[in-house]
């Protein structure tokens, strides 16, 4: 175990106890000796964590403390590199360029060792078949979600029929061959999923949406179990 995994992990202990606790418990429970276990404690104080007690009566984390970005245990390492080069292969222009941007930044905040083990991360995305290309810009759709703003849209089906809707859009699914956006249309008074692909025009209302996101969210979800997995609005 590298010494900022250990130095997580013995953050993590002192988290779950809200009383004083000796050393030798938590050398226990980190599994290293109590002489290795004050020097831990020292750091993570010249770190900024307000960790108060001494050998012989116990220690306590008060609240308040960030979890600094150098301390990802090597696993969430890989989950980030990952998570990041998905993005960065099957996201829009602007959320491929966020994804490695924020890549760059974890990067530059970590210890040596962890930066050689993010750079030699070996995990990959595979290549998908190409995503249609999107004529809006998604950001406006995100944009959208953030806020709980409706949204206007011209939108043409599978068919080629055209038809003009207001939406309020609350997610969207990112699959291998393409993009929906999820929301609820004025138009059919219901929960629809339509295709960034075949979205012609997409503009942002100054107007919000009644309900909350996470109220739709949750609405969404106990009807789409019955509907099945989400379709491109076809009518």
């Amino acid at each position: 175990m590298s010494r900022s995994e250990r130095l997580f992990d013995l953050l993590q202990v002192l988290r779950r106890h809200r009383r004083p606790v000796s050393g030798r418990v938590l050398a226990d429970e980190i599994g290293v000796s109590l002489r290795t276990l004050y020097r831990d404690i020292a750091a993570l104080q010249a770190q900024g964590a307000t960790i108060e007690g001494e050998a012989g009566i116990g220690y306590v984390l008060r609240p308040g403390f960030l979890l600094p970005p150098m301390m990802f245990p090597a696993e969430e390492i890989e989950a980030l590199v990952l998570g990041s080069r998905w993005v960065a292969e099957r996201g829009d222009r602007r959320l491929a360029e966020a994804a490695l941007s924020a890549l760059a930044r974890i990067g530059a905040v970590l210890p040596a060792e962890l930066r050689a083990e993010m750079d030699a991360a070996a995990l990959f995305v595979a290549p998908g078949a190409p995503i249609p290309v999107d004529t809006i810009d998604a950001a406006v759709l995100r944009k959208a979600i953030r806020t709980e703003r409706k949204l206007a849209l011209a939108y043409q089906d599978a068919g080629g029929a055209a038809s003009e809707r207001v939406i309020w859009p609350f997610a969207l699914a990112f699959f291998d061959q393409v993009r929906l956006l999820i929301g609820w249309c004025e138009l059919r008074g219901d929960f629809r999923s339509f295709r960034t692909d075949r979205i012609a025009r997409a503009e942002l209302m100054e107007a919000r949406y009644p309900s909350r996101r996470a109220e739709l969210i949750r609405q969404w979800k106990q009807t789409k179990h019955a509907a099945g997995p989400p379709r491109a609005e076809a009518c």
